[in-house]
């Protein structure tokens, strides 16, 4: 099982890897179901019919609570259209049946030199970051993402970085941390030393969003 995420050198990667697709889904459910809400999740994903890898599953503590975060990557826009779609003719998608209170899945398209998420052992929990962006705020943040995201990885991995295919601009990062403690200390280390935040970044953030999430027992990303 990796523990070692792949290296970003800031570097384009070929067409092949910029094809890939990724979708991230937020489950709905009331508190007293979170046990039986996230337990058909595996089965939905892991379904001989079901398109693409399953990567991560968490469950919100700080931040919305009542939601699980389902991470899938896909080979190109295609397989994630067909599983779409196997998502929109189901009347229990995503295995959460009558616990299901709402439902949103969203897909993203990596930064061009940011590699695909491989499962493995990162961290006990995961900050999932969500910036909606001015319009045509886009580019300047990939190319200041591109000057300082290198440097960070090596220092703080991330797990990956991303930006909407469709409704507003925004993008969404995931990290993996040892505790809560850990992710305050490295991002003010990082600040500190004027490694962060990357150039032409913070102006283009309209809102930021942000969960502490751990991983449920079943996620391949832990």
């Amino acid at each position: 099982m990796p523990t070692e995420p792949l290296p970003i050198t800031g570097h384009d990667l070929d067409p092949t890897a910029q094809a890939v697709r990724y979708e991230l889904t937020t489950v709905h459910f009331t508190l007293p179901n979170t046990d039986r809400a996230i337990a058909g999740i595996e089965p939905w994903v892991r379904a001989p019919d079901a398109g693409g890898e399953f990567l991560g599953c968490w469950t919100g503590e700080h931040g919305p609570l009542g939601r699980a975060y389902v991470l899938r990557s896909f080979d190109d826009d295609a397989a994630l259209a067909a599983e779409r779609a196997r998502a929109a003719r189901a009347r229990h998608p995503f295995g959460a049946g009558e616990h299901l209170t709402d439902l949103t899945m969203c897909g993203f398209a990596p930064f061009p030199f940011v590699p695909r998420v491989i499962p493995g052992e990162f961290g006990r929990v995961y900050e999932i970051r969500d910036y909606h962006l001015v319009p045509g705020g886009l580019p300047d943040t990939i190319e200041g993402w591109r000057q300082r995201l290198p440097g960070r990885h090596v220092i703080d991995p991330v797990t990956v970085v991303m930006y909407a295919l469709d409704g507003p601009a925004r993008i969404v990062h995931i990290w993996p941390f040892q505790g809560l403690d850990e992710r305050v200390a490295i991002r003010a280390d990082l600040v500190e030393a004027g490694k962060w935040p990357p150039p032409g970044g913070p102006e283009n953030i309209l809102r930021g969003d942000s969960v502490m999430a751990w991983p449920t027992t079943f996620s391949p990303l832990h």
